[in-house]
């Protein structure tokens, strides 16, 4: 897998097996980032991935020039991959193991940008939105296949990718 755009654009790293996770496309992440550009400037904020599977998207997030980024993920062997991943560079997520659920309401900074992505058809979309409302300041995306009930969260845009929908909340 490639980082797609700005200051590690083509570097590569490695993912777990795919019966672990499931890494969002280059096409996926390319158009995330471009949308999320038109609406905020990445300079100076902060950017949260509650599943980070292969950590790619954090990285994505520091590449493109956010100051900062957390990376969660509970699978011993994806988080063990991910911490080798941001060895390569210099200015990486910071990493956090276990439970998202129970790690992302005790972080203590609010993040601009959050990525919420956890296995499809876990059932634990609704439960994700519920543990970031403390600490969501801005902008919420959201992987999904299922219809998902987005509660007090404002549907900023949707876009539809194959048998999936990328989903920017607002709080």
């Amino acid at each position: 897998m490639i980082i797609t755009a700005g200051k590690y654009k083509g570097q590569k790293i490695n993912t777990p097996d795919e019966s672990i996770t499931r890494p969002t496309l280059s096409k996926v992440r390319m158009s995330v980032f471009n949308t999320l550009q038109s609406i905020i400037d990445f300079e100076g904020k902060s950017f949260l991935d509650m599943y980070a599977g292969s950590g790619i998207m954090g990285l994505e997030a520091i590449s493109r020039g956010f100051e900062k980024a957390v990376s969660i993920e509970k699978n011993l062997k994806a988080a063990s991959i991910i911490k080798n991943n941001f060895k390569k560079f210099a200015h990486s997520p910071k990493l956090y193991i276990g439970d998202s659920l129970r790690i992302a309401p005790k972080l203590e900074s609010k993040f601009d940008v959050i990525y919420v992505d956890p296995p499809y058809f876990s059932g634990i979309y609704e439960n994700s939105l519920d543990a970031i409302k403390e600490i969501t300041s801005n902008i919420v995306i959201m992987e999904h296949v299922n219809e998902v009930d987005f509660g007090s969260f404002n549907l900023i845009k949707q876009k539809k990718y194959g048998d999936k929908y990328i989903t920017f909340l607002a709080i």
